[in-house]
């Protein structure tokens, strides 16, 4: 709160707008002025969904097509997410709007956590997929579609609340 000099009316300062470097939140790695990590995300969410979607069926029909659909696309959410998150950190790391920014950390950290946790279900279904999948696959995927609903979530936050990776008009 700062007092002015001319009047006696008291005026109040947003410090988001004092602190300038919040303001710096366009993307430095993007195509066509189109964020990639942002396009990246897509796929491993989808594929995470895909995974828990297959060992469902998998569990109700016992058909080993599922076991095979489940491990090609915990394969591809995994692969998919270590290139999110790849451009992920390189935008954290990069974009000062971005590193100042304590929700940035939080989503990182979740992503992280994630990331691990997608590692985790495609390693335990290299060797023996079906065996796998009842109980501790079909639970990994759970956690891990648990984990990915927070996780987008909170991107989606930092993406709209902050307009991080956004472009700035000047409107």
């Amino acid at each position: 709160m700062t007092r002015s000099d001319d009047t006696d009316k008291t005026t109040f300062l947003d410090p988001v707008n004092e602190k300038r470097s919040l303001h710096l939140t366009e993307s430095k790695i993007a195509f066509a002025g189109h964020p990639i990590h942002a396009m990246l995300v897509a796929f491993p969410i989808a594929l995470t969904m895909c995974v828990l979607g297959a060992d469902l069926f998998y569990w109700w029909t016992g058909d080993n097509f599922w076991v095979t659909a489940a491990g090609w696309a915990s394969f591809g959410a995994f692969a998919m997410a270590v290139m999110a998150a790849i451009t992920g950190t390189v935008e954290l790391l990069m974009v000062s709007g971005i590193r100042n920014r304590a929700v940035s950390w939080t989503h990182f950290i979740l992503a992280m956590t994630l990331l691990s946790i997608l590692g985790l279900n495609w390693l335990i279904r290299i060797d023996a997929a079906e065996e796998a999948i009842l109980p501790l696959g079909l639970a990994i995927s759970f956690l891990a579609a648990g984990m990915t609903a927070i996780t987008g979530w909170h991107g989606g936050k930092l993406v709209f609340d902050y307009q991080i990776g956004t472009k700035d008009d000047g409107s």
